[in-house]
Order: C-alpha cells, then structure tokens, then sequence
C-alpha cells in the first residue's frame, strides 16, 4: 500500500473520473490523503476529443498528475456497430491528452490501455512483451489498435522528452455501478439483469451469445483502482503492466455462477449466430506484483455477490 505523503496538496485530473471505474479510483484516491485536490473533466464541460477543450480542462485543472481512464466503450455488440467512432474517439483523446500534459509539465501521465490491444491468438497467459506479436479479435479491433498506439505514444515520448507516463492494460472489470444497459454492457452485468428480469418475469430461459467457449478474466474494479493508483505512485516506466487477478473462466460457467447467484431457476439458450470473441484470456500478472507489489485480493464469488446486490438495490433507478 502507498505510504503516506504521495498525493498530499498534488492535484489530480482523473478522465472519466464520473464514470464506473473512476467512481471508485476517486474514492480510494480521497481516503489516501486529506490534501489532494482531485479534477474531473466533465463531458459537458470539455469535450476531450476537441484540443481545445484539453487545453482549458489543463489551464482550469493545473494538474499535476493525470489519470486518464475515460474511453469510448462497449462490449462486442456495440464495438461491432461503433468501430469508426470507437477508434477515433479513444485515439484522438488519448493522444492530445498526453500532448497537451507534456506541453503543460504533467510529472505523471497514467494511461489505462485494454486487454482488447493483444493480438486475436496470444500465448497463454498473456505476456506484455506479446502486445505487438499480431493483429487483436476483429470485433474489438478498432477500440484495442487506438488503444495500443497510445503505448507507442508513451515511450516516444519517454525517449524525447523524458515524459513520466506508464501504460496499464486492466483486464474486463465488473463491480457495483458497471454498466447494466444491455446495448453497451459487458458480459458479466448483462447477464446478472437478464437473470434477475427473466426471474422476476417467470421466464424458463435466458439468451446468451456464442458458445460458452471462450475464457476470460475479470477484475473486481475495487482492486483495479487499487492496483492504478499504486502504479502512478510506484512505477516509472513505459513497459506496459498487466492488472488482472490470474485467473481463467469458461463464459458458459461464468453464467452458471451468475444464475446460481442471482436465484434464477431457468436455462440458458445460446445464440451461436453471435461472436464469440477472443478465444482465451488469462494474463501474466507477475510483472505488477514485482514492480510495485499489487496483487488482486477480492474472491469473485464474492465480487460477484456485491456487484448483484448492487444493481438489485439500484436498478429501478438505472432503468427509469
């Protein structure tokens, strides 16, 4: 954990500081010290995708270190239907960010990447050093190349100028506040409100895509916030980092937990005319461990239980 003194009397622009990862990371962030002053750029106040709006949210913010969390992002159904817009928005936000923190004297930039910027068949369990070795899953391509350039971006600009920023690339995360609508969703809220609706509708069956195949691996977003804020204090370089809890699940018995969990009592018909996606996912996650001694700790059962009485107790809220 931080000792104590980091983040005192520092300013901080966390992007996307409104939005579900950074609601948490802002949380966490606030109980490390009394005296940091933390500025969010809010969507109707800056544009971050408009130089100019950049530029103001650095001269407003006076920051001296920058969190930049905000993308434009969805699971496979909107990557599928958004590709130009998911690549243009989140290349062109990342890159004049940084720009415009190098040009203001930003002593620490912190870029989430995505799991989505590893190439389509990576060795099992993904190896930062794999990021290059070919072309990501097609459905997220757009989002993970705009992404992944960003990386590029951020040693560039260490071997130039000497630029402090370091690059994560966080697995899917899921937590209370995740994103429940199911245009946009992930798969791990997206199912927990098809089985709490189809059991409150008496229904026999729930829809799922593809084939259950596939694995992947999720991160509760309370040690992910954890896991960043460490990072921005500890670690000076631009090799990327993994955040990820190490560990692999089948999508088909992910949704068994989720059904187990949420009391659904129905089956689970798939869809196999939807993608499946990338076919494994698994990280390495020692690189995080040794460079700045951050390891997962939330049990995702556990994760799971806090994240379906979340949206249990907030959902009609969510959906009015």
């Amino acid at each position: 954990m931080s000792s104590p003194g980091y983040w005192d009397g520092k300013t901080v622009m966390v992007t996307g500081g409104a939005g579900f990862l950074g609601s948490h990371l802002i949380e966490d962030l606030e109980s490390r010290s009394d005296s940091v002053n933390i500025f969010v750029p809010r969507s109707d106040d800056y544009d971050l995708r408009e130089k100019a709006d950049i530029k103001l949210a650095f001269e407003d913010s006076q920051a001296d270190i920058v969190i930049h969390l905000a993308a434009t992002v969805g699971g496979i159904g909107a990557n599928q239907e958004n590709p130009g817009r998911y690549f243009y928005d989140n290349a062109v936000m990342g890159i004049e960010l940084m720009e415009q923190a190098r040009q203001f004297g930003v002593e620490k930039f912190t870029i989430l990447g995505t799991i989505c910027a590893y190439p389509k068949h990576t060795s099992i369990p993904f190896k930062e050093e794999n990021l290059f070795e070919g072309y990501p899953e097609e459905t997220n391509a757009p989002y993970g190349i705009a992404k992944r350039a960003l990386l590029t971006q951020s040693r560039a600009y260490r071997r130039q100028w000497d630029f402090n920023s370091i690059y994560l690339l966080p697995v899917n995360l899921y937590g209370p506040r995740d994103d429940f609508d199911l245009e946009t969703s992930h798969v791990i809220p997206a199912i927990i409100r098809k089985c709490i609706e189809a059991k409150d509708r008496g229904d026999d069956t729930i829809t799922a895509w593809g084939t259950g195949e596939p694995t992947r691996e999720f991160l509760y977003v309370k040690d992910a916030a954890e896991g960043i804020l460490e990072a921005t204090k500890r670690y000076d370089s631009s090799d990327p980092i993994n955040l990820g809890s190490g560990e692999e699940i089948t999508i088909r018995r992910l949704i068994n937990i989720i059904i187990e969990e949420t009391g659904f009592e129905g089956s689970v018909e798939w869809d196999t005319s939807k993608p499946d996606g990338q076919p494994r996912r698994k990280l390495d996650t020692s690189r995080a461990k040794q460079e700045f001694d951050w390891e997962a700790s939330t049990n995702f059962r556990e994760g799971l239980r806090e994240t379906i009485g979340w949206y249990e107790t907030n959902r009609e809220g969510l959906h009015e």
